[in-house]
């Protein structure tokens, strides 16, 4: 199967496409474990989707919440951790789908 090559943007395509400074991505990088972008051979950084959709729920978390540095970091754990819960919740109901419909088909 052919794989879409996912969309890379550099630090000032990046800064430029969010509204923000290269160097508040620097720092941010600094602040949010979460956000490490790719690096070339050269060390220049490259954001993929992924990062960008991180920097937005950042962005929002500081500029529009009005969070502190450490507000959204906990923020974002808190997300994340909320999400693994979801996905593991959604695994088992998928689970108990399949074992319910092959007691349909034996019944």
């Amino acid at each position: 199967m052919a794989g879409k090559k996912e969309k890379l943007y550099k630090i000032g395509q990046a800064a430029k496409m969010l509204g923000l400074e290269s160097y508040v991505l620097r720092f941010w990088e600094k602040e949010f474990p979460q956000l490490k972008p790719l690096r070339t051979s050269k060390g220049q950084r490259l954001y993929t989707e992924e990062h960008i959709k991180l920097i937005k729920k950042i962005k929002t978390l500081l500029y529009e919440d009005r969070l502190t540095i450490e507000g959204a970091k906990m923020r974002l754990e808190e997300q994340e951790r909320w999400s693994g819960l979801l996905l593991e919740i959604k695994k088992e109901l998928e689970e108990i789908r399949h074992l319910l419909g092959q007691d349909a088909r034996s019944g």
